[in-house]
């Protein structure tokens, strides 16, 4: 392209194509989600976070004897070097729950003996590792936020069981576990979404996956990305009463402020993840305590108005993240870990388009229309103005 042309501009990347791949087919326009195939509604209604996890890495749900091995592997990985429990530490109260996940992931590279082994196996590995103990950092996060120690895993506990173990000091009752495990399967993957996009950019240079994935733990963080179940719940608690749900949402359209949990990228239907959890909250309205039925109340009210003035003419739905907020109080978790969790989720889809990406990888380097000066005079610092 000749400078006197005029480039297309597709702000965001809206509607740019950046790879191929098996791993996560998003239909926005019906509003369906599949990993390797398999439409999300069937895994989270079958599937564990192991068997999720073996299904993106490898591309195919597991035998009994592979799924048992994938199992021990996470399992004996779970451990935290002393070292990355110290950062957690020294971090906790100081920094936001995101910032210290990104330090303390970024941190396993130091205890990895294969950080800087590119190989298809020992990245294989590093994988395994960096999906097991992110888990583990992220309970040790919010087990230290409220004051208490590290605790050592459980390796005879499922994944999301021993999550929970870690982070509360105790076995969870049934229903904060099923909680838990779907979401750990809602949040495992969604295509080439901005963290992914992110970890994609950094590992096209041939760094170490390590240095991929806490680039994705980066872009997760903010409010428009994984920080929006929070910004989201925020809302519900500035509403307080269901009463006065209909006003708010008014108020906020008329001021053009945007309703979190509202509208997707690529989603012109409802999201599937919503449905999910929409159904799963109210199943629990006869199991959960006040805050959270006062919360699903809020949530529905403002679902439908949102669906009566927008979602017909605009084609903006509800979200997976504005459903998450009251689900997570469900299973008692603090909204401070709301996005590390998705981040512990997602590094299994992370890590699978990264192993894929590797194998034709081409470095990221997309180019900008400058529209400043060109050849313009240097003048000495005493003669400028």
């Amino acid at each position: 392209m000749s400078d006197i042309e005029t480039p297309q501009i597709s702000r965001g990347l809206e509607g740019i194509y950046i790879a191929e791949s098996r791993i996560c087919k998003v239909n926005g326009a019906e509003g369906r989600l599949y990993y390797r195939g398999y439409p999300i509604e069937a895994l989270v209604k079958n599937s564990s976070f192991e068997e999720t996890t073996f299904l993106l890495l490898n591309g195919k749900l597991p035998t009994r004897a592979e799924l048992d091995d994938i199992t021990r592997q996470l399992a004996d990985a779970r451990d935290l070097p002393q070292g990355v429990v110290r950062i957690i530490s020294e971090m906790s109260g100081k920094a936001e729950s995101m910032d210290i996940l990104r330090t303390a992931t970024s941190a396993l590279s130091a205890y990895d003996a294969e950080t800087a082994d590119m190989s298809p196996a020992a990245n294989f590995r590093k994988s395994i590792r960096i999906i097991s103990r992110m888990s583990s950092i992220v309970a040790t996060i919010g087990r230290m936020r409220a004051g208490g120690s590290y605790i050592n895993p459980d390796k005879a506990l499922g994944h999301v069981e021993n999550f929970m173990l870690m982070l509360n000091g105790k076995a969870p009752d049934k229903q904060a576990l099923d909680i838990m495990k779907d979401m750990f399967v809602i949040h495992a993957e969604h295509s080439s979404n901005a963290s992914t996009f992110g970890t994609m950019v950094a590992g096209s240079t041939l760094s170490d996956i390590y240095s991929a994935i806490t680039a994705g733990i980066s872009v997760l963080k903010g409010p428009l990305h994984g920080g929006a179940d929070e910004a989201a719940l925020k809302m519900m608690k500035q509403i307080g009463d269901p009463s006065n749900t209909e006003s708010y949402i008014e108020s906020a359209l008329a001021g053009k402020q945007r309703i979190m949990g509202f509208g997707h990228r690529v989603y012109k239907a409802y999201d599937p993840r919503a449905k999910v959890l929409k159904e799963y909250l109210l199943s629990l309205q006869e199991h959960s305590s006040e805050e959270v039925r006062r919360y699903t109340a809020i949530a529905l009210r403002a679902e439908k108005m949102m669906i009566e003035k927008l979602s017909a003419s605009h084609g903006i739905w509800p979200n997976v993240d504005f459903f998450a907020g009251p689900v997570y109080v469900a299973a008692g978790i603090p909204v401070n870990l709301f996005t590390p969790i998705f981040a512990a989720s997602r590094s299994a889809g992370w890590c699978a388009h990264m192993l894929e990406y590797w194998k034709d990888n081409r470095l990221f380097r997309p180019l900008e229309k400058y529209t400043g000066q060109i050849d313009l005079e240097y003048v000495p610092i005493e003669k400028r103005q």
